[in-house]
């Protein structure tokens, strides 16, 4: 995964309040099964029309997205984040956003920035003329003489600006792991032991014998 360090781009002041997965990535875009070729999918329904904010010649691959409260509330699909970074979306601003998809976002490389309604407005109005920067080391967000702080769960923090996904976690404790297996295998060896599973022949005449039994 991508590391997020600093970010500086154009930011789309979307500011729709409620935005759930399906206006995200539309269900009939849950069959794929690649996280890649999912950005003409994003938003599809709203950017049917020809003036929608996404493909503007300003907008149009823009890393930061400004939204509205709740923001990715509705169904779990993972494919909203998915569809969210291949469009080119490194960090969504708004004033909350729905639990399930803020778990995904982390995992997709995405960073939320929570902070207070009124400096989200602030923000949006800047953004249209100014570029916006998202320092996560120093979790900040500036645009023209506007500076405003933000906090993220310390281990979200540390993934992002590491990395790091659920896999390279995993491999992150690769020694361990083998110590644990190797341990298991000296200490342990009756658990690794497959039961004996008799012939079908056997399992027959077993049968039979306790038929002429009864």
């Amino acid at each position: 995964m991508e590391s997020f360090t600093t970010l500086t781009g154009i930011a789309i002041p979307f500011g729709r309040a409620h935005v759930d997965t399906d206006v995200i990535m539309s269900a009939r875009w849950l069959k794929h099964v690649s996280r890649t070729g999912l950005g003409p999918g994003a938003f599809e329904a709203l950017r049917q029309d020809p003036d929608n904010i996404f493909d503007s010649a300003r907008n149009r691959g823009a890393p930061i997205l400004i939204a509205g409260p709740n923001f990715g509330c509705g169904s779990s699909r993972e494919h909203a984040c998915w569809a969210l970074a291949d469009l080119g979306i490194r960090c969504v601003i708004a004033p909350d956003f729905a639990d399930i998809f803020a778990g995904n976002a982390v995992k997709n490389g995405i960073l939320l920035v929570a902070l207070p309604a009124d400096d989200v407005a602030r923000l949006m109005r800047i953004a249209e003329t100014m570029p916006v920067t998202v320092d996560l080391y120093a979790q900040t967000v500036t645009a023209g003489d506007v500076s405003v702080g933000f906090t993220v769960d310390a281990f979200r923090r540390r993934c992002l600006l590491e990395g790091l996904d659920e896999i390279d976690l995993t491999l992150a404790e690769k020694a361990r792991i083998d110590r644990f297996e190797s341990d298991r295998t000296t200490h342990r060896a009756w658990a690794l032991r497959m039961p004996t599973v008799p012939h079908a022949k056997q399992r027959d005449a077993q049968s039979n014998r306790t038929d002429e039994a009864c």
